[in-house]
């Protein structure tokens, strides 16, 4: 709260920031802290204030609240790109060819020599490996949870070098990107472990809208102040009729499960951080959004804490009919 506080001042439409800042100060002499949270959360539940937010941003990739890295990867071409995103700003660092599966479309089996199409993180570095995957590889969190749930196979899916010894024969990878050894070790040096994504696609990348951003960005919010008041009816109404949990369960089972956990009637209080939206490509050419923040989840019955818990926390939502639906979810 204390990083996005400046800009709802400056950026929330309606009043300018003086009059903003008074509104704050005056909440918080007659009516405490926890009301102004609420005021604040208000701001986020506002389009118009995401509007302003991201009006002079680089969204063609997302929006990221944190510095990230980002590579993008065309299976068609084959190429890989490079990005740091800082405040929201795009910068290239490098761009290049690429070996890639040889089979065309999604990755849905194991060993079928696909390289997967959509959102990934990277996960971890191996080096000392094989000869045959250079000097170092990124390992990806393939298969993600859409991956998972739509039942698809598979694992091991890397950046990496090309093979030591010289031998470029192949055209092709088992499924994983493979690029030049001295271009993956600079960004190596730039990484420097910090938090980085991989977005695959194939032909044509459909970047998000900034329209697009501020519906899914208000929309998580108003999600969040549903769930927090309690609002059984309108929180199970940001879920897609064929919303599928973590765990298989539908969307009849979920509104079950989630009716007996509102009945409880607890007072919660729920934070997210670290928020990141971008747009997940597919073969279905849906408007589908990877979300995944941190989350701080406190329960109260009777003014005692009932559960407490900080995760990660990732959602994929739809924008169909200008309404955005939450899909699936962990």
């Amino acid at each position: 709260m204390k990083k996005i506080l400046p800009a709802l001042l400056m950026g929330f439409v309606g009043l300018n920031a003086d009059e903003r800042l008074l509104e704050i100060m005056r909440l918080y002499q007659k009516q405490g802290l926890e009301v102004v949270g609420q005021k604040l959360d208000s701001y986020l539940a506002d389009k118009s204030f995401w509007a302003e937010e991201l009006q002079n941003k680089d969204t063609d990739f997302g929006y990221y609240q944190n510095k990230q890295f980002l590579f993008v990867a065309d299976k068609s071409k084959p190429s890989l790109e490079f990005y740091e995103i800082d405040n929201n700003m795009l910068k290239k660092i490098n761009s290049s060819k690429a070996l890639v599966g040889s089979k065309k479309g999604d990755k849905t089996l194991e060993g079928d020599l696909a390289t997967p199409i959509g959102v990934y993180r990277i996960t971890q570095k191996l080096e000392r490996l094989d000869q045959y995957y250079g000097v170092l590889a990124f390992v990806t969190n393939y298969p993600n949870l859409y991956d998972t749930l739509k039942k698809r196979t598979g694992h091991g899916i890397w950046v990496h070098g090309m093979p030591l010894n010289g031998d470029r024969n192949e055209l092709n990878t088992k499924g994983c990107i493979a690029i030049e050894n001295p271009l993956l070790s600079s960004y190596d040096k730039v990484l420097k472990g910090e938090k980085a994504f991989l977005i695959t696609y194939e032909d044509k990348f459909f970047p998000s809208t900034k329209e697009e951003l501020s519906m899914v960005l208000s929309s998580l919010f108003q999600w969040k102040e549903a769930w927090a008041r309690g609002d059984f009816e309108r929180y199970m109404r940001f879920y897609n009729p064929n919303f599928t949990r973590y765990d298989g369960m539908k969307f009849n089972a979920f509104k079950e499960y989630k009716k007996r956990v509102f009945a409880k009637n607890e007072k919660k209080n729920i934070a997210f951080s670290s928020i990141s939206v971008i747009p997940y490509p597919n073969s279905q050419n849906k408007r589908l959004f990877y979300v995944v923040f941190d989350q701080d989840y406190k329960a109260y019955q009777q003014n005692k804490l009932s559960y407490s818990s900080h995760s990660q926390k990732e959602l994929y939502v739809e924008i169909e009919n200008n309404q955005v639906s939450i899909i699936m979810e962990k």
